[in-house]
């Protein structure tokens, strides 16, 4: 089976990678795609808190968009070094939950991984817009990892 892992930079997305990783047999998953999309049309740099050097700055001039999403995609798929499956690594521009959906589609995925997100009006109840929108589009299960709010 071959399984999409999203990362939006966010610790939830890594922690959607470690969740998979922690119930997940390796041996019935061939590939691992871990995806960033950078949408064109942002007025903000992409929002990578795992590492890179957003993490490190307070100039957001002077940050890329594509360097903080390639080291944020590095960090997830780091996750999977040494686990069995294949892994790729990928960077799409567009939509994001176009992009995950169609990449889905292309690769004949089995799972999408990707984290709630931070968004919505009460973090124990709403889902982020992107993650509602894979939810309701793929042709295949999503699984939604969020960090336990009891934990923050």
């Amino acid at each position: 089976m071959h399984v999409i892992v999203a990362t939006d930079g966010s610790h939830q997305s890594l922690t959607a990678a470690q969740f998979l990783k922690g119930f997940a047999d390796p041996a019935h998953i061939t590939d691992i795609t871990v995806v960033a999309v950078l949408s064109p049309m942002a007025a903000v740099p992409f929002a990578n808190e795992l590492g890179g050097r957003g993490a490190a700055t307070d100039d957001p001039t002077s940050l890329s968009f594509r360097d903080e999403a390639q080291t944020a995609v590095d960090i997830v798929a780091a996750e999977f070094d040494q686990w069995g499956p294949k892994v790729s690594r990928q960077l799409l521009s567009g939509s994001p939950a176009a992009e995950i959906v169609k990449l889905a589609d292309l690769t004949d995925a089995g799972l999408i991984v990707m984290a709630s997100g931070s968004g919505g009006l009460s973090p124990t109840i709403m889902l982020g817009s992107t993650a509602q929108r894979v939810q309701h589009s793929a042709h295949c299960p999503v699984l939604i990892g969020r960090q336990d709010a009891r934990r923050r």
